[in-house]
């Protein structure tokens, strides 16, 4: 079979190609899987450069998360069957025609999800659903979340008034603005225009604001803050314009403020059953009624991986770039 290797960290426009590798057997408790569609994330990319927090060891495979067919399992698992379609996030080398993963992480998907929408099912949408369960928000609460019109922030935005909770969400341009309007998504802020604050304000009313999801760095984790109530929670989950946070110590002290991280694969790992169950039910429904929406922008071949990557890059993408055996 065909798998896309790296000998090397670097861009991935030129460290990734296609190889062809043995056909891999499932051990005990786990399960092989013939890939169907695979999604481009922000932290693929990032572990093949190595600047990630997972550093594989050379030669490497990439991709975390697919939607496949179950080709064989491993003796002891009960729970599959053998041309089952199937879900898989956090398994590392899924970029491959076939792949193994453990059985116990691999999720069952209704018919009724199309195969563009089931690819993209866990590692965004599950890390929005895990995000906004551990903000600790009640009914009728106010949020805040910038980087609004990318996945994470467009879910969150979506899935939080199912739950009754209020969402101010900040966009760095006011093209963005139109954007989201589009599916559905209002209360949306482009920063990139004079008293946008002011308006943050308008939108809420005046009412606290308790929580901010920060996904930029730099100053807009620092603007961000400043927007809080007192003993707000300034909750970082990304990164996309700085590794760095500009945040002054006053506004952290005087506003007896929390800053914390959110790292969706780590949650999952450790979250009980029952949670991810009940979670992974609430996103089905939203699914079926319309309630999110996951766009594809493009569908390359493992093969033309450099121009998938251009493409994931590509400013004002409206969906995810999805890859194909």
């Amino acid at each position: 079979m065909h798998a896309l290797i790296q000998h090397q960290f670097g861009d991935p426009t030129t460290v990734l190609a296609t190889e062809e590798v043995e056909t891999p057997e499932p051990g005990p408790g786990q399960a092989r899987v013939r890939l169907l569609l695979s999604p481009i994330h922000n932290h693929d990319l990032w572990t093949v450069t190595g600047n990630y927090g997972f550093k594989p060891e050379m030669p490497a495979r990439a991709g975390t998360e697919a939607v496949g067919v179950v080709e064989a399992v491993g003796s002891d698992v009960a729970h599959l069957q053998v041309g089952q379609r199937v879900a898989s996030a956090g398994t590392f080398g899924v970029w491959a025609e076939e792949f193994v993963a453990e059985a116990a992480t691999l999720i069952p998907v209704p018919d009724s999800i199309p195969d563009e929408v089931a690819a993209q099912l866990v590692s965004m949408p599950f890390s929005a659903i895990s995000l906004l369960d551990s903000l600790n928000l009640a009914e009728g609460d106010w949020m805040i979340i910038n980087a609004a019109n990318g996945a994470v922030g467009r879910l969150v935005a979506q899935l939080a008034p199912k739950r009754g909770i209020n969402v101010v969400g900040l966009v760095r341009r006011a093209e963005g603005v139109s954007e989201l309007e589009a599916l559905g998504v209002t209360g949306i802020v482009a920063t990139d225009s004079e008293g946008w604050q002011q308006r943050v304000a308008e939108i809420t009313g005046g009412a606290d604001l308790k929580v901010g999801v920060e996904q930029v760095g730099g100053q807009a984790a620092g603007d961000m803050l400043d927007l809080l109530a007192e003993n707000g929670e300034l909750v970082v989950f990304g990164a996309m314009a700085s590794p760095e946070l500009s945040l002054k110590s006053g506004q952290i002290i005087f506003k007896q403020a929390t800053v914390r991280g959110f790292w969706g694969s780590k949650v999952s790992a450790t979250m009980a059953a029952d949670d991810r169950a009940r979670l992974m039910q609430e996103l089905f429904a939203r699914i079926s009624d319309g309630t999110i929406s996951l766009p594809v922008e493009a569908t390359f071949g493992l093969a033309e991986i450099a121009d998938a990557t251009r493409a994931h890059f590509t400013p004002g993408r409206a969906g995810k770039v999805l890859l194909r055996p």
